[in-house]
């Protein structure tokens, strides 16, 4: 129909996906409903990227866990030198700094490794991830690391934070491995994505992309809480079985799952 709106067949897949496909047009252009909804979607992201991170909530859902909580800042002031300064965001404030080693001195910090893992929740490119996703899957992932008896250092929950801070944080609790969970760059179809990335023997201003393992878009419409629960445990057995994370560990979690069903948590089996 010259002039109006024409479905594209393949609009029954739409279902399956939140992806822009089958947007179908309307003589020569999109629908105006896909046009104002990449226009939400746009302006979604966006808001992801600026908004702040409500912290007082997130460290009390995590605090809900019976887990403690440390509130960390990177060296970036704000938000707005956070985002043109990338370098800034893998480097602790003063006040972070000064904050670690005042509980360092009180003993209740130990350099000689007394945690097996720290664990930094970072607010990244997408605040909405964090307060979304992240104590959820701390939920998930709390049986797994009682099962295997790991030590837990207090989580750091980090704001204006890149990656990369989880290696001071590590440094300063004196962890052989860090499991960071931050808020991933949004995309037109998910603003909220979570990214877990674990690096064992982490070194600040010396570890790379290349050292760390990663999983991303966990969330409810991706990568479920309790199978990402499942992955970041195998790798973090593995990682400290073998002294290594990156691209020498490669994970082969998935050759344990039968029929769908994620195994219940318990001492991962090595090899």
């Amino acid at each position: 129909m010259s002039g109006g709106f024409e479905a594209d067949p393949w609009d029954a897949l739409r279902r399956f996906t939140p992806a822009r496909i089958a947007l179908g047009r309307a003589g020569a252009a999109q629908p105006t409903r896909d046009l104002l909804g990449f226009a939400m979607a746009h302006a979604q992201a966006r808001d992801a990227v600026r908004i702040g991170l409500d912290a007082e909530r997130v460290a009390a859902e995590i605090e809900g866990l019976g887990l403690e909580v440390v509130r960390i800042a990177s060296a970036a002031p704000d938000r707005t030198t956070y985002l043109a300064r990338p370098d800034l965001g893998r480097q602790l404030s003063a006040a972070s700094d000064a904050a670690f080693a005042a509980r360092d001195e009180e003993g209740r910090i130990s350099r000689e490794g007394r945690f097996d893992l720290a664990i930094m929740v970072a607010d990244g490119l997408s605040s909405p991830a964090i307060e979304r996703n992240a104590a959820p899957l701390l939920a998930a992932l709390r049986p797994w690391i009682a099962a295997a008896g790991w030590h837990l250092a207090p989580i750091a929950l980090a704001t204006q934070a890149r990656v990369a801070l989880g290696d001071a944080v590590a440094s300063r609790l004196g962890t052989e491995a860090v499991l960071v969970l931050i808020g991933e760059r949004p995309g037109l179809s998910a603003p909220d994505s979570l990214g877990a990335y674990l690096t064992f023997g982490p070194k600040p201003d010396a570890t790379t992309d290349a050292d760390r393992n990663c999983l991303s878009n966990i969330r409810p419409e991706g990568l479920s809480y309790e199978r990402a629960a499942f992955q970041i445990a195998w790798l973090l057995d593995q990682a400290l079985r073998r002294r290594v994370t990156g691209i020498r560990l490669k994970d082969e979690s998935d050759r344990l799952i039968v029929e769908g069903r994620l195994p219940e948590p318990a001492l991962l089996p090595s090899g």
